[in-house]
């Protein structure tokens, strides 16, 4: 673009600079102020307003600016905007935007560009104005390191869905789909996890030695060559303990009696020994008691995507809205009637305990060995800023492509249920565009077409950007004629 733009200098009147500036890199595209042409680019660090230190955004800015746009026509630009993670254009007062505003105009000063105040907004009004004719009015949603959706009105974002750090939100992003990796990796060393390619691969990426790995860390070990619906204690079987226990808390497509997108339901093994639960439950491992024909209940364990239930979620349950319990000797967190979501309380008196999760015996991998892997992962994932778990969501995406692993089919799942709700939030009507960016909803994005599935039960559709430069020069240009 350089070459084309020092070719044509003589022909250009006018400039306009776009910025894009997220929680990974800054980017900064210069473009023809007639009709957007970009004919510059440059790219830096990040430039989240709200976390980056001031002094470290300005020299970002300074650094992508810098390199879209030749010193010879810094005259000519004529307006500058700039979407930022962490500002919005909504309230003047708000950090985010403030930390922005006061970084660019640092930054254009150094760099001698006087184009008038900079229009600052997000990141995503940014990206939703990067849409075909440069729309008003929508929904956007980012899904990339992080998580969020704005309602767009007048090109503002109005209402605000997540977006709210990895510490407290960006449900379904890099990041959770990272933690929830190494989650299901330490789950698997304790005992609590179902066996999954996640934790031999988490453990490579993160450096921990070879023999504390699954199968001694041997190629094509054990965790491999698992199958992705036959686990040793399945329903298919019986433990050694003689009692009768299904499937392990995984789903996938592989996963017995897969339940449509949008439906509310959870793949996985039926209640009373296989049958389809009800509307409203989460589908689990069936227990069958000892007792009479009709009275014992199936077991469920975890809801959606699979996860183990948590403590107020043990117990057996009854019919609508109670808690009942299964006659005979069943022991297992079992699901409720309609409405329920695979929980009950456990009843004063009543021994109740979750269903034991398979045995690794099948797998080479010793007690001792799991406690190495956890007294090495652990430290590993500490020593990095949590975010950088985002680094993680690519070995998930492979367990589930290549393996069909269950439970990086199940991560990525909810991760798509995740952001479904993120938009859901929003107050959708049947028809309105969803403008999406970030790493995991492009053309290949490995959640794109899950989405895509649930969000069209909604009645909505799906538009992929690439970033949000193009909007941004929208905007730029759009300022340039308000203010002529």
């Amino acid at each position: 673009m350089g070459n084309e733009l020092n070719q044509e200098r003589q022909g250009v009147s006018a400039l306009v600079i776009g910025i894009d500036a997220g929680g990974t890199r800054t980017r900064a595209v210069l473009a023809t102020a007639d009709d957007g042409r970009p004919v510059g680019e440059g790219a830096a660090g990040p430039g989240n307003a709200l976390t980056v230190p001031l002094p470290q955004l300005t020299e970002h800015l300074v650094e992508a600016v810098g390199r879209a746009v030749p010193e010879p026509v810094r005259d000519r630009v004529v307006a500058v905007a700039g979407g930022f993670a962490g500002a919005t254009g909504a309230a003047a007062d708000e950090p985010g935007r403030r930390n922005a505003s006061a970084a660019l105009t640092a930054a254009l000063h150094r760099l001698g560009i006087d184009a008038g105040p900079p229009v600052i907004g997000s990141d995503i009004e940014a990206a939703f104005a990067s849409a075909p004719g440069a729309p008003s009015d929508g929904l956007a949603l980012v899904a990339g390191t992080g998580a969020v959706a704005m309602r767009i009105t007048e090109r503002r974002a109005t209402t605000t869905v997540d977006g709210d750090g990895w510490l407290l939100g960006d449900d379904g992003s890099g990041f959770w789909i990272g933690r929830a990796a190494v989650r299901a990796a330490l789950r698997m060393a304790d005992g609590r996890g179902a066996p999954t390619l996640l934790a031999e691969t988490v453990g490579r990426e993160l450096g921990l030695p070879g023999d504390v790995l699954p199968g001694g860390g041997a190629a094509g070990g054990a965790v491999r060559r698992l199958s992705p619906d036959v686990v040793p204690g399945g329903a298919e079987g019986t433990p050694r303990d003689g009692r009768q226990e299904g499937a392990p808390p995984v789903t996938g497509p592989s996963a017995a009696g897969e339940w449509p997108a949008g439906s509310g339901r959870s793949a996985g093994a039926g209640d009373m020994g296989g049958r389809p639960a009800g509307p409203g439950r989460s589908k689990g491992a069936g227990v069958v008691g000892e007792g009479p024909a009709g009275q014992a209940h199936g077991g469920a364990v975890g809801g959606a995507g699979g996860r183990p239930v948590g403590p107020r979620q043990d117990g057996v349950a009854g019919g609508p809205g109670q808690a009942g319990v299964g006659r005979g000797t069943a022991r297992s967190s079992v699901a409720g009637g309609p409405g329920q979501d695979g929980a009950a309380g456990a009843l004063p008196g009543v021994a109740v305990g979750r269903r034991p999760l398979p045995p690794h015996d099948h797998i080479p991998w010793s007690r001792p060995h799991r406690e190495a892997y956890r007294r090495h992962l652990l430290p590993a994932v500490m020593a990095e800023p949590p975010v950088r778990l985002a680094r993680l969501a690519p070995l998930v995406v492979a367990a589930a492509r290549d393996a069909q692993d269950p439970v990086a089919l199940a991560i990525l799942d909810e991760a798509a249920d995740q952001l479904t709700e993120t938009v859901r939030a929003l107050d959708p009507r049947p028809g309105e565009r969803v403008v999406a960016t970030g790493g995991l909803l492009g053309p290949d994005g490995p959640l794109t077409n899950r989405l895509e599935t649930r969000l069209r039960a909604l009645g909505l559709t799906l538009d992929w950007v690439p970033d949000g430069c193009r909007g941004a020069v929208a905007l730029a240009r759009l300022a340039r004629g308000g203010r002529t």
